[in-house]
């Protein structure tokens, strides 16, 4: 479903090959690396693969042909349409070669940098305005107090960045995930981009999901062409959520340095949409160095990367950052750090009466007939033994842990005080000292 009443600009088709913004000999020897690497003939054939127009294509040939790298083979007949076909000459042969030992890159054109970034404008995240019933729908799953909605609405609407912090297990991941669904509406992103002469990757399809109508089969490009600059695919925003595994170079620019190519950071992989830094505080690099190497980012909405080479270049940074952590902000940043985002709020655990709302919600959803006398000993014998806190995971963790016993023990789903005590004990482990 889609959430957003505004449709984004797309990104519109090349019309010459001046036009490009890109060097003509590097343009020229990413069609013949095509060509040489796919063994490709066809004009309809090559603007498929390089991602541009026929007739921009035809004229990349024409150059091409104009300078001895390539030949016509004469008339082919295809499917009752006769197209010319063409073919490397020695020399272009040779050129293909040259040309892959400088970089293996082949395939879609790159867009500009300069380009892309009038294209982050027309689709920025700060461009979306998000209603609260778009937020409760999104939200739906989750029990949530309306003070809560109140707050997140927005921070996600300002497309600023988001602190999210409180106890474990009260759901900072799955309301991210439900900020990421509000968002509803696709963007368009770039296969790769241009910059200095240099080719940076950055459509992922382990990040990007593309719109249905946009995956790749036989006719997807010949539909999609003169709707929008295929060089880009179609996409839901993109959302990338790292953990405790995040550190400092994944925010670089990863050179291969077998196909001399670049690959984009993972921020810039999120751009339009969101990017979720979840358990802040457990990553091996201390969460104030995470946060600094954010501060640009978040007030000019820039980012600097490096080439191999040591020169800088700004790209936008247009992303919705949101900070997960289960310590207390004092306890990880400094007051300088904290003042660099813009929205911070409290995730708690749930009140009595939520807690009890979840755990009918689970059960139903489970298949677990509710048994009040095991949701009063639930309450009158064990939570005081844990000072009565209560937390979002708990609910699904108890029902889970008595539907295995009701599966172990072959008999209907059900619970009673025994299996509760049971449930409880695998929640939590005993302060005791191990005799060894």
């Amino acid at each position: 479903m889609n959430m957003q009443s505004t449709g984004v600009l797309a990104p519109p088709s090349p019309r010459t090959l001046d036009g490009m913004a890109l060097p003509l000999p590097m343009m020229r020897d990413i069609l013949i690396k095509t060509m040489f690497r796919m063994n490709l003939t066809l004009v309809t054939q090559l603007s498929k693969a390089i991602c541009l127009p026929v007739n921009v294509t035809q004229e990349l040939m024409d150059l091409a042909r104009s300078q001895l790298l390539l030949e016509a083979t004469g008339s082919l007949s295809s499917s009752g349409n006769t197209e010319m076909g063409y073919q490397l000459t020695d020399a272009g042969r040779k050129r293909a070669n040259e040309a892959l030992a400088q970089s293996e890159y082949y395939g879609a054109m790159p867009v500009p940098l300069d380009v892309y970034r009038e294209q982050i404008k027309r689709q920025s995240i700060r461009n979306i305005q998000i209603t609260r019933d778009q937020l409760t729908t999104a939200m739906g799953h989750l029990i949530l107090p309306p003070s809560l909605i109140s707050n997140l609405g927005p921070a996600v609407s300002s497309g600023r960045s988001i602190l999210m912090y409180g106890p474990p297990g009260n759901g900072k991941s799955s309301i991210s995930n439900g900020i990421r669904d509000a968002l509803g509406d696709k963007i368009y992103v770039p296969r790769a981009i241009e910059y200095s002469g240099q080719v940076i990757t950055v459509y992922d399809p382990i990040v990007h999901a593309a719109a249905e109508d946009d995956e790749q089969d036989p006719n997807s490009l010949r539909r999609t062409t003169g709707r929008f600059d295929t060089r880009y695919v179609r996409c839901e925003r993109p959302t990338v959520i790292t953990g405790g595994e995040l550190s400092l170079d994944m925010l670089d620019l990863v050179y291969n340095p077998v196909a001399r190519t670049y690959q984009a950071p993972l921020q810039m992989k999120s751009t339009g949409g969101i990017f979720i830094v979840d358990d802040l505080g457990r990553q091996a690099e201390p969460p104030q160095s995470l946060v600094n190497r954010w501060i640009v980012p978040l007030e000019e909405s820039k980012d600097i990367l490096a080439l191999q080479s040591g020169e800088k270049f700004e790209v936008p940074f247009d992303t919705l950052v949101i900070f997960s952590t289960n310590f207390h902000p004092n306890a990880i940043f400094d007051q300088a750090a904290l003042r660099r985002i813009f929205f911070k709020i409290k995730i708690d655990g749930p009140s009595q009466a939520d807690f009890l709302k979840i755990f009918a919600l689970v059960a139903r959803k489970k298949k677990m007939p509710l048994d009040e006398a095991t949701l009063i000993h639930l309450l009158n014998n064990l939570y005081p033994t844990i000072d009565n806190v209560y937390a979002n995971y708990q609910p699904v963790f108890l029902i889970d842990q008595m539907i295995s016993i009701c599966d172990f023990e072959g008999i209907p789903y059900q619970m009673n005080p025994a299996m509760m005590d049971r449930a409880w004990a695998n929640m939590f482990v005993k302060d005791e000292e191990i005799v060894r």
